[in-house]
Formats: structure tokens, sequence, C-alpha cells
């Protein structure tokens, strides 16, 4: 159903030329990092201000038109396809930093300034913002899928790193959550009722984020394994012990032959984990001794280790390139992502179930992830054009979040329900807390327009 001609004449009115029903842009902003196919909205408004925001909202809200926010694009699981048309609100121009408080170790932000343009202007501060997803995504995108990521298990997830936002419901009406106090017992929680939402209740158009000190010494390193049972089982036992690494993180064979291969970088190619060490001197070299010690219980060979920074930044853009590279592999195939999260106790056993489901479907799918908290990724290789493939690829992917959540773990760690997981909130949460969220959903979004079709089906929520 096309947008009413009345609505966009208002938003010309007030955008000008930040107003567009162009193909092209529509396309652009009718997808994320997915495999899901495009479904464009019926329009692009490009926000610049808190002001603007509440606009598009309220004359969304008057015409009943739904509304999706948009930043960098990068999401997952089908966060930012326009199921029902709609506007969406391009806040990737709310780009400033409002303020950095360094003996505070806080800074408020528009919601489109990316982690990498943070850490940038936070130079020179002794300071920096820990939550790194692979991606440059924006913050404001951060929050509302609650990003992860490597650093993780040391740091936390957004969830531990959002202090307060303001944001626009779908009204148009402006709310202030949280503050810039480190704890507060006033009231509902509303900044992490927000936080992992996913654009469902509001629109986020400023938010305020923990800084950490940069640590007096970094070192990386890569150890590598007979098997990825041997490795996880490493993992376990340093967590267990108490060691505080930054970051742990898993490679199988396959994932180190993509890197190879796409990154041209030497490793070799058996199951490995990339750590990160941060503390004092003295500190890391305990560390260092303790992952040492662990490693050879478990086999573990040729520890090498990354001192230099170039070194580390080598070592994890490797790891960063991930997803491209395991594309690669196939070119012309999509990747079919996965995420399930596990008590670190449960993490090998789930880890050698999904590889054998994956082996047994004739499944090309590298494994890796943060298993430092128990998250891994499956990245099942498909060929879009294979039906058969694609149906046994979502079947895999459909056992795996089962398996995870029969573990006591979830079918998500990072990258949120969206379009894909719906039909496991049921299995995840039970049906009194599924209502529950729904009840909420309805309360703040009666007319459904919030990014509508994500977490629960359009239509499918109390009121």
């Amino acid at each position: 159903m096309p947008l009413p001609l009345s609505l966009c004449d208002d938003l010309r009115l007030l955008l000008n030329d930040r107003f567009s029903t162009s193909a092209s842009v529509r396309e652009h902003h009718g997808s994320d990092s997915s495999a899901l196919d495009p479904m464009p909205p019926d329009a692009v408004a490009y926000a610049n201000s808190l002001d603007d925001i509440v606009s598009i909202s309220a004359a969304c809200y008057r015409h009943d038109v739904p509304m999706i926010a948009y930043g960098s694009g990068t999401s997952l699981e089908g966060w930012l396809q326009a199921t029902h048309g709609g506007v969406s609100i391009d806040v990737s121009g709310m780009n400033q930093i409002v303020e950095i408080r360094v003996d505070d170790m806080d800074a408020t932000v528009q919601p489109g300034v990316t982690r990498k343009q943070l850490n940038a202007a936070l130079h020179g501060t002794g300071l920096f913002f820990p939550i790194d997803p692979g991606a440059d995504a924006s913050l404001g995108g951060m929050a509302a899928t609650r990003a992860s990521g490597t650093n993780a298990v040391r740091y936390g997830t957004m969830r531990e790193n959002v202090l307060g936002m303001t944001a626009v419901l779908a009204d148009g009406r402006v709310i202030n959550t949280g503050g810039r106090a480190r704890k507060s017992a006033a009231g509902y929680d509303l900044t992490h009722l927000l936080v992992g939402s996913g654009g469902t209740l509001a629109t986020i158009a400023e938010l305020t984020v923990k800084l950490h000190p940069i640590p007096e010494a970094i070192s990386a390193a890569v150890c590598r394994f007979p098997s990825v049972d041997h490795a996880v089982r490493a993992v376990i036992q340093i967590i267990q012990l108490g060691v505080p690494v930054a970051r742990i993180e898993l490679l199988d064979a396959l994932t180190m032959r993509a890197l190879n291969a796409y990154s041209k970088t030497q490793l070799r190619e058996v199951p490995s984990l990339l750590f990160e060490l941060h503390g004092s001197e003295a500190g890391v070299q305990e560390q260092l001794e303790t992952l040492r010690m662990v490693a050879d219980e478990h086999q573990g060979l040729d520890f090498e280790w990354a001192v230099h920074p170039e070194d580390r930044s080598r070592l994890w853009q490797a790891r960063h390139d991930g997803y491209f590279a395991a594309l690669a592999l196939r070119p012309g195939c999509r990747a079919l992502t996965t995420d399930a999260v596990v008590p670190i106790s449960r993490l090998a056993d789930c880890i050698e179930a999904t590889a054998a489901d994956l082996a047994q479907n004739g499944l090309l799918a590298p494994i890796f992830g943060h298993v430092g908290d128990g998250n891994f990724h499956a990245l099942i290789l498909v060929d879009p054009d294979d039906h058969a493939e694609v149906e046994r690829a979502e079947a895999a992917a459909h056992r795996l979040a089962e398996r995870a959540i029969a573990m006591d773990g979830s079918c998500t760690g990072e990258h949120g329900i969206g379009l894909t997981k719906q039909d496991c909130m049921t299995v995840e949460h039970g049906e009194n807390a599924v209502d529950t969220m729904k009840a909420i959903k309805a309360a703040l979004d009666p007319k459904q327009l919030m990014n509508p079709g994500k977490i629960f089906p359009r239509g499918n929520t109390a009121g």
C-alpha cells in the first residue's frame, strides 16, 4: 500500500531533499547484513536532529504508517527489512559526539556515531570504548540490537555499557531513561528495556555509554589444538580458573583456511584459539603463564605471541574478516548465520553436536565465535538457488537454536530475534514471559508501527 500523499507532502516540507522515494535509496535501506532478500520501505527520511525524529515519528503516527530506524545497516536477522512497508528513519547523519567526560569515564553521543569514530575521538584521553562486534556499527544500532563482540568476556555487552538514553516513542513523545550515575533504584529500568528491543519500542536519539581505561599492557596470542573439543575444554578451564582474559576467540580449521585465503595470512589450518590479555605488565605476564599451562594440558601447540600493536592489529583484523572470508569459500553463496550461546560447561557438547549435524547434512559451515562467554557462530554457506540445500541449512540452524535452549542457553547471543527466530521465543522464554513482552509492546506502540514484524509477527501482540 503506497504512502498517503499527505504524509509525503508533510515530510518533503519538513526535510526537503532529505526525504526520498528513489528505488535505489529504498532498496539500500530495506536490507541488513543477513542473507535475507531486501524488503524496501516506501520512503526514506533522513533525520539530522532529535526534532527531526520527533516530527517524522509524529507524522507517521498520524497516518498509521510503520517506521524503521536505520543506522549503519550492519545488523543481522532481518532487522531492517520493511516487512510492512513504511518509512525508514535514517539517523546516520546524527553522528556528533555530544560530550566526553574523562573524569567520569562516560560519553554522550548521537545514535549515528560509530564505535571507531568514538575511539578515534578518545585518542589521548587514556580511555576507550570496548564493545567490538566486528563491523564498524553505529552505537544506536549496537544498543538497539544489544550488540556484543570479541571483548564481551571481560567488558560485557551493550547491556552493561549503556547508562542512559533519549528516545522517541511511536507518537513522537520523547523519553529520557537512566542517567550518568552508575546505579539507580528509581522505578523501572527503561534503559535496558530499550537495549535489545531492535527499534520495536522507540527510536534512539542519544545515548550515554561507559568508557574504560586503556590497559597498561596488551598482549595477543594464537594457539593451535588437535581438535575443536580440545580447544573448547581449554577455554572452559581458563574461565573456571578466573583468568581475566579480554578476548578468547575460537576458529575451526575451515575458518583458518578461509582466513588464509582471504586475508593473506599464513596461519596453520587447524582449530585455534586467539587470546588478548589486558592489564599491568606483571599481570599480563602472569596470565600468559597460566594460559600456556592450561593449553599444554589440552595438547595446545605453537603458542605465538603478538606484542607489537601492528601484529595484534593484523591478527584481529583477520578474525574480523571471518564473515567475508567464509563467503569467499563459495563464491555466489549466501551465509545463513547462527549465534547460539550456552553455559560455558556445555559449550564443547553444543559445538560438537552442531559440527556433527552440519557434516551429516552435507553443509559447509565454518565455526568460530566468542567462546569466552559461551557464544559461537556457524556460518552455513548455501547456494540461494538450491532450494533443497537452503531447506537443509534452515533446519540445521533451527536445530542448533533448539539445542542451545535445551542446554539452558539462548538461540541468540548477540544478533537478536529479528525476523528469523520468532518461533524460538516461546520455546526459550515460555508463554507467560512472551505474553508479558507483547503487553509491553502494545503499551508503548499500540498501533504496532515501530519496526513491525520483528520479534513478534505484526498483529500478534496483546492490546
